[in-house]
């Protein structure tokens, strides 16, 4: 499910949404045409995620979902909010949940 092509109106929508961002000399804040290209198969991912999402959990009270992991140098901030704002766009409540890879167990007794 996961791995397959997300619709085309979907990649437009994303797309619509990073041509805002899309490199330009004037400003330091942009997505360059190298990060797109090379990121593509992950945001693919999210973007079928979203797909997902919309089939699954369209009627839901609250979606629960770990947030994707970033990778300090290789996701802009812009491309990674893209993928924050696909994922939630027009849906029910959600809640975006975010760890540091530490094991954490309370246990009273």
């Amino acid at each position: 499910f996961l791995k397959d092509k997300p619709q085309e109106a979907t990649i437009q929508m994303h797309r619509a949404l990073i041509d805002t961002v899309l490199e330009d000399q004037e400003t330091d804040t942009f997505v360059s045409e190298s990060e797109r290209i090379q990121l593509e198969e992950k945001t693919n991912r999210q973007l079928r995620l979203r797909e997902l999402l919309l089939q699954y959990s369209k009627n839901a009270s609250l979606i629960v979902l770990s947030m994707p992991i970033p990778r300090k140098g290789i996701v802009s901030a812009q491309l990674y909010m893209s993928w924050l704002e696909m994922l939630t766009k027009d849906m029910p409540p959600f809640l975006l949940v975010r760890g540091n890879q530490t094991s954490v167990l309370t246990f009273y007794s």
